[in-house]
């Protein structure tokens, strides 16, 4: 099991990019949570077995269409307590 906390920047807000964050972190069985930050970076906690929380943060290098992902800045994190993967509202 990993978890990791993710930092998005480019162009990631008003482009789906949380909605599809949590379609394909579903999809791959993840926990955690992703929304959207102040300064226009999104920001999100991916929670599950290693391999799926590897795909996701590939995924995240691309993102959804009208995106520009710049980097990707991760860190090490402790797993959620919730069982599901929310959109949350920003700070």
């Amino acid at each position: 099991m990993k978890s990791v906390h993710v930092i998005i920047s480019g162009r990631v807000q008003g482009v789906w990019f949380r909605a599809w964050t949590q379609k394909k972190a579903m999809a791959l069985g993840l926990t955690g949570w992703v929304k959207n930050r102040p300064d226009g970076k999104v920001e999100a906690l991916f929670s599950g077995p290693t391999d799926q929380v590897e795909t996701m943060l590939k995924n995240c290098q691309k993102g959804p269409p009208l995106a520009r992902v710049d980097s990707i800045e991760q860190s090490p994190a402790d797993a959620p307590e919730s069982s599901e993967f929310s959109l949350l509202r920003p700070d």
